[in-house]
């Protein structure tokens, strides 16, 4: 008699996709009517209708520019190892294009923030809606992509992405005259059009290669030469950006006295390297370790709850800040990092339950929700909007060194396992914490804008 031996693939409830879709609604829709029941905190100007029709229009095109360039930066994350793995690349090959892009991330991704200070943020967004259309083309010219042209050109991009549009869109908002609230309205929204655009990209890419994978494998490389099209015309024509002026020897002595000379400046960019070391670890291991001793999950389910966590986190966000609130952003990140921190010593320590692992993962994505934005808006208090994306640029490269190094010792010779890595990533999160700590009582009450001082 034949033993038989089922199987089933797990997948999330249903009810957490409506929890999370809901809890989005009602934040953002119920928090006007929270903010109008106390007089003295003034509504923000997501909710406000008396800022100028100029700004208005602005902040929607870039919005829809923003959302499209993050539905680009996503086609890849969701579709980039499929792709590979469907042309035959081997694990070495694949870790290698990673270890190529993590390479040229460091030594060429880290001034182009500089660049972007130099010669305007525009031109440099233009710079990576061309990437992505160049890979785009690439790919459909080749057939079989190189594997090494595409990683570089894209990790030049994810750089160009992690500063340029924010620095364009603060530029501007100081351009306009706009109040910090609005400013911070942006920030969070970026965060939640971003993480809805990932989701997106997602869908899109299931729905273009259906049923049939090799008839529409190239599909995805179309969509991407579609929307880089998009994003360079709506660039091109339809936003501004600011001209700028000031020569290179001027920018450099203003870097080193603003910048390098700043503790507090030199925190946020301590706290920003970790959280992108931390976030990189994560989506580089989260599955292998769901499919830890041949557990079978459907990975593309839990994604869109990911990015949905992460959603709900950026909505708190207005909350948290508003009003005459007793937490200063500085606390906020402090005990966003110290869960952070402790989420992913808890995933690293020892084996977890599939469900365990999910909500630590959502748990995860809902603290990055908030920490971004947060980490936006002590940029805004502290960094000179001159040197903004020479400061991210530049913030990134400790975080860049650690994955090259983490890439060609624990996944490439695996010297050293994946719980390690994790852990290290945990104890960056918690000096990032101590770094709030420390930034906290070195900023002043109340706080003070660089341009009044």
């Amino acid at each position: 008699m034949g033993v038989v031996i089922e199987s089933s693939v797990w997948e999330p409830n249903l009810a957490l996709y409506i929890f999370i879709f809901i809890s989005c609604l009602l934040s953002i829709f119920l928090f006007p009517y929270a903010s109008n029941n106390n007089s003295s905190i003034k509504t923000p100007a997501l909710f406000d209708h008396g800022f100028s029709s100029s700004f208005f229009r602005f902040q929607r095109n870039f919005l829809f520019v923003y959302s499209l360039a993050s539905a680009m930066e996503g086609l890849w994350a969701v579709f980039g190892e499929f792709e590979l793995a469907h042309y035959g690349v081997s694990r070495e090959q694949m870790i290698l294009s990673l270890g190529v892009g993590s390479a040229a991330a460091l030594f060429v991704g880290t001034f182009l923030g500089m660049l972007s200070d130099l010669i305007g943020q525009k031109k440099v967004c233009l710079i990576f809606c061309i990437l992505h259309l160049f890979v785009g083309i690439w790919k459909r010219i080749i057939g079989h992509p190189s594997v090494l042209v595409a990683s570089i050109c894209l990790s030049l991009a994810s750089s160009i992405f992690s500063f340029s549009f924010e620095t364009w869109v603060v530029v501007q908002h100081e351009k306009q005259g706009q109040r910090q609230d609005s400013m911070s309205d942006t920030f969070w929204l970026m965060t939640f059009f971003e993480s809805a655009s990932y989701i997106g990209s997602q869908v899109l890419a299931n729905w273009l290669i259906g049923d049939n994978m090799e008839k529409n494998i190239a599909s995805p490389s179309n969509a991407a030469i579609l929307l880089g099209m998009i994003s360079i015309t709506s660039v091109t024509v339809g936003l501004k950006g600011p001209s700028q002026t000031a020569s290179f020897k001027e920018y450099r002595v203003s870097f080193y006295s603003y910048i390098l000379g700043d503790k507090r400046i030199c925190l946020l960019a301590w706290a920003q390297a970790c959280l992108h070391f931390s976030i990189t670890v994560f989506w580089l291991l989260w599955a292998p370790t769901l499919v830890a001793d041949g557990r079978e999950v459907h990975l593309g389910l839990v994604y869109p709850c990911l990015l949905g966590a992460r959603m709900l986190g950026s909505t708190l966000f207005p909350w948290l800040i508003s009003g005459p609130s007793p937490l200063r952003t500085e606390d906020c990140l402090l005990y966003s990092f110290i869960v952070l921190g402790l989420v992913l010593s808890i995933i690293a320590y020892d084996y977890q339950e599939i469900e365990v692992l999910v909500a630590l993962f959502c748990l995860f994505h809902g603290c990055v929700g908030l920490i971004l934005p947060s980490l936006a808006r002590l940029r805004t208090m502290y960094v000179p909007n001159e040197l903004r994306g020479g400061m991210m640029s530049l913030s990134l490269a400790p975080a860049n060194a650690a994955i090259l190094l983490f890439m060609t010792q624990g996944v490439y010779y695996r010297n050293i396992g994946n719980a390690a890595i994790m852990a290290f990533a945990a104890m960056c999160l918690l000096t990032a914490a101590f770094g709030m700590h420390v930034l906290k009582r070195l900023g002043k009450q109340p706080y003070q804008n660089w341009h009044k001082l």
